[in-house]
């Protein structure tokens, strides 16, 4: 898994840029909100990203905001929505706008987007609706006191052995924000783990 990437931007041609790494450049899809905060040719980023692997290809995606990578996620997971459609999504509206879409039914909003049509929209707002407690619970985490880029790494990596052990995507990162929410200082991810299964018990 491919969970971050640093380098250079060497091409930028949205939907699709370039970063150099270590001598090798990387392509990335990545949606117009993450086009807009994207520094000149030449200069350094960091981008949150997802790997997809298929039988024809393999894709990454970037994200310059953790929560439109966490929103790109559950979007996926969503019948009928693929990485595509996502990406057109999180183009045409800001996740927070995404989320009170979604919490007030609001369909004529949604299919405003390009390729989103009223049945699309209407399943979108369905299947979202309890899928939007787990962006909210990254959220919160993320807007924690004292939150750095490492806290949200360890959040991630708990969240990951969590479902390893079987446990759902939105009980895991319910789980680890409380803990975070209760203890910002968490020294590593092992404690993070302990006490998020402890949490759960």
């Amino acid at each position: 898994m491919i969970g971050q990437i640093r380098g250079i931007l060497v091409c930028k041609t949205p939907p699709e840029i370039l970063v150099e790494v270590g001598g090798l450049s990387y392509e990335l899809q990545i949606p117009m909100s993450t086009a807009y905060q994207l520094p000149e040719v030449g200069c350094e980023l960091r981008l949150h990203t997802h790997f997809v692997v298929r039988e024809d290809a393999q894709l990454l995606y970037g994200f310059y905001e953790l929560k439109d990578k966490t929103l790109f996620r559950a979007l996926i997971r969503v019948n009928g929505v693929g990485p595509k459609m996502a990406l057109a999504i999180l183009s045409g509206m800001a996740a927070d706008e995404f989320a009170r879409t979604v919490r007030e039914n609001d369909v004529a909003a949604m299919t405003r987007m390009p390729g989103i049509g009223k049945k699309t929209a209407e399943r979108l707002i369905v299947e979202m609706r309890d899928r939007l407690t787990e962006w909210d619970d990254a959220e919160a985490a993320a807007a924690l006191p004292g939150a750095t880029q490492s806290t949200s790494a360890m959040g991630k990596e708990a969240e990951t052995a969590l479902l390893a052990l079987g446990y759902k995507p939105q009980q895991a990162a319910r789980a680890v924000a409380m803990v975070l929410k209760s203890d910002p200082e968490i020294p590593d991810s092992e404690n993070l783990i302990r006490l998020a299964l402890k949490g759960m018990l």
